[in-house]
């Protein structure tokens, strides 16, 4: 990485956590401090007791740090609160605007070159890192069940309804190789603040995702070299690489700093939400505006089976998990994460590792309907009561006491 990538990294790292909860450890500061500060939390009633446990990043940043003075110091924090938390929850409208300004005029984003759009992928990796502790590896060892099936639905399902698809709309091979390559990649960061949004299990969330994440440094190349290697020219090992650089290493790096600089974490964490959004925006903007002629060109052909990938891997997300025996709040959460893919880092691998320029088409036009497919999801089910349980079922809240 070239060295303005470098200073993107230092500004934006720990900065870009808008979707990801805090770690555990900063969690039980914030719980005893509640009390005084009840009027951030928001209430989830229906789902469980525990559920207090699993507040979105913006809401729990916000009771991290240290409660203001009275005056007009907490006034102004409160109304910066309140607009964060808009603006947050809006991030779905933030898309839509800047994918509009991307396709009506591309140059705009012309400055946000490679380099900027891996560092801007880094910090957003960066972000999921500074709330993880060695011990959230642990919980998912000791509790598997629903991770194992999220990842099942995310490198099985996923990847090969994104193949039939692209064969059932006639896809050419360039376009039907980033349309697999869409299926084959890891869930995305704003998985976390929509299964936030849909009453989900947040905690669950994260560690869903850190999972997919950690898989596709080995999944997304395996998966692509089985299914496209015959179609077009795929440099797995490139992506492999790739994948360890912007994917790994933040998050080993982020999980050092929640470690040794735990104040600095709290203290940055108020002021995530905006910048990630933003940080979101400006990939999402990039991504469409590099191949906004071919996205127009495309149509609805193009269109139509993005929608559906996105849409029928929620569905199934969440009809699978629910048939088998997992529960409510976790089948909405497998949903969520199926739904939403990290769109901008198949963009990402597939501008640098696939031979063919439209093979790059397909996930920025998933950035837009993965945001939108996701959020419409969380804010129909958000609507919907969870009904307390009297059976058994496989729910990671319901089954076991509240994380610790």
């Amino acid at each position: 990485m070239k060295f303005h990538t470098s200073i993107t990294l230092c500004i934006l790292p720990t900065l870009a956590g808008a979707f990801a909860p805090v770690s555990h450890q900063n969690h039980l500061t914030v719980t005893s401090a509640l009390p005084k500060i009840s009027h951030f939390s928001v209430s989830t009633p229906n789902v469980c007791a525990s559920n207090n446990d699993l507040k979105s990043a913006l809401f729990m940043s916000t009771t991290s740090a240290d409660s203001p003075e009275e005056g007009l110091g907490s006034k102004i924090f409160q109304a910066y609160v309140k607009t964060a938390n808009v603006a947050t929850t809006l991030f779905p409208l933030w898309t839509v605007l800047f994918t509009g300004i991307a396709l009506k005029s591309p140059s705009s984003f012309d400055w946000f070159t490679t380099d900027y759009f891996t560092g801007a992928l880094a910090a957003l990796m960066l972000s999921m890192g500074i709330t993880l502790t060695p011990a959230d590896f642990t919980k998912v060892a000791s509790r598997p069940n629903s991770v194992v099936m999220q990842f099942s639905l995310c490198y099985a399902m996923m990847p090969f309804l994104a193949l039939g698809l692209g064969k059932a709309f006639n896809l050419d091979p360039a376009m039907m190789a980033g349309m697999v390559l869409v299926g084959s990649i890891n869930g995305g960061q704003a998985s976390n603040l929509c299964t936030y949004i849909a009453r989900g299990n947040v905690a669950l969330s994260v560690l869903m995702t850190t999972a997919t994440t950690l898989g596709a440094i080995f999944m997304t190349p395996l998966l692509c070299k089985l299914l496209l290697g015959a179609v077009v020219p795929v440099d797995a090992r490139g992506i492999a690489i790739s994948t360890i650089q912007v994917v790994l290493a933040p998050i080993a790096i982020g999980m050092s700093t929640n470690k040794f600089f735990p104040k600095f974490v709290k203290a940055i964490l108020p002021f995530a939400p905006v910048v990630g959004v933003v940080s979101t925006c400006l990939l999402v903007a990039s991504a469409v505006a590099q191949v906004s002629d071919q996205i127009l060109g495309a149509g609805l052909a193009l269109q139509i089976p993005i929608l559906l990938l996105h849409l029928i891997g929620g569905l199934v997300g969440y009809l699978l998990p629910r048939s088998t025996g997992f529960g409510e709040v976790a089948s909405r959460t497998m949903a969520i994460e199926t739904s939403m893919k990290s769109s901008a880092f198949g963009f990402l691998l597939a501008k640098l590792h696939f031979g063919e320029f439209s093979a790059r088409v397909p996930s920025a036009v998933s950035v837009v309907w993965m945001a939108l497919t996701g959020s419409i999801l969380a804010v129909i089910w958000r609507y919907i009561p969870v009904k307390k349980n009297t059976t058994f079922d496989r729910s990671l809240v319901e089954k076991y006491p509240p994380f610790n």
